[in-house]
């Protein structure tokens, strides 16, 4: 899978950001530019980290003006290190400066989301083969972008939103047994996943004789989720899934079970932003260009 989000959905978030930044009178502050004003600099990182965003980045500069040129050398999924040039742009002063904060916006907040993915893939590597998912807890409008940002990061992606698979958690169940509940879904959207939520034992072995194709073992601690996964035994199906709590310093404890996802909500809910900036040298005139 593409480590890029798709353009329809790239355009539709910065067309959103670059109007809510700008209208309705436009960038009043970079109208003083002097015109024939011209700018090159580098998009830099300050801070160790993973790349993420630069479709989103690039698509900011060229909504606002297509004259600014952005050089990348390097594309999502490349680690940096501070002092590391991840991009070139020339163009423009005053079209630089505009689309500047909308392009960082989304490179940093991306770049963030990978990077603390990329801590997780690193820190459940040396517990065991767990991959790891993210969840549905994404900034709104965002979600396609997140996501791409976490496969940049070396993760995995769980159901994009709620028409992709079945996700029978204890509120659905809520006065129907799970094997009910299977078949229901079954009978209704054949061919489609069906995952139940289970926070018991019992819980688990109904899903497995019910046939759900995986079974999210919640708020377990390590040694309740490898009793599970010892109970399923080494049939494939159903995968299992450890979700609830699981942080850094605890995430290869849960790999160590075999299980074979953990999902963390961490991953798009509160990832801090990667620091990278945009330092400009200006030139005046014409003769500033290449």
């Amino acid at each position: 899978m593409s480590l890029h989000p798709p353009a329809t959905a790239v355009r539709a978030a910065v067309e959103r950001a670059l109007a809510e930044d700008l209208e309705p009178l436009g960038d009043l502050t970079s109208a003083l530019v002097p015109e024939g004003a011209w700018a090159r600099g580098a998009i830099a990182a300050r801070a160790p980290g993973v790349v993420a965003g630069t479709r989103a980045a690039a698509t900011a500069f060229a909504l606002v003006d297509p004259t600014v040129e952005l050089t990348w050398l390097l594309d999502d999924g490349r680690a940096v290190a501070p002092g590391d040039v991840v991009a070139r742009v020339e163009g423009p002063l005053a079209s630089v400066l505009t689309a500047e904060r909308t392009a960082l916006n989304f490179l940093c907040h991306l770049s963030g989301v990978a990077t603390l993915t990329r801590r997780f893939v690193e820190a459940a590597g040396a517990g065991g083969r767990a991959r790891i998912w993210d969840t549905r807890k994404t900034t709104p409008g965002l979600r396609a972008l997140e996501k791409a940002a976490v496969r940049a990061g070396g993760g995995a992606n769980h159901r994009g939103n709620l028409s992709e698979w079945v996700l029978l958690k204890d509120n659905h169940l809520a006065g129907v047994g799970i094997g009910e509940a299977v078949a229901a879904a079954r009978r209704r959207w054949p061919g489609r996943t069906v995952e139940v939520e289970a926070d018991r034992l019992d819980q688990v072995r109904q899903a497995v004789a019910a046939g759900a194709d995986l079974v999210l073992l919640d708020n377990m601690t390590p040694d309740e989720v490898r009793r599970c996964v010892e109970e399923r035994g080494p049939a494939p199906r159903p995968l299992f899934e450890a979700s609830g709590g699981i942080d850094l310093a605890s995430v290869a404890d849960y790999a160590a079970t075999g299980v074979d996802h953990i999902s963390v909500g961490a991953l798009t809910a509160s990832a801090p932003a990667l620091d990278l900036g945009l330092d400009l040298e200006a030139v005046a005139g014409e003769e500033g260009r290449r």
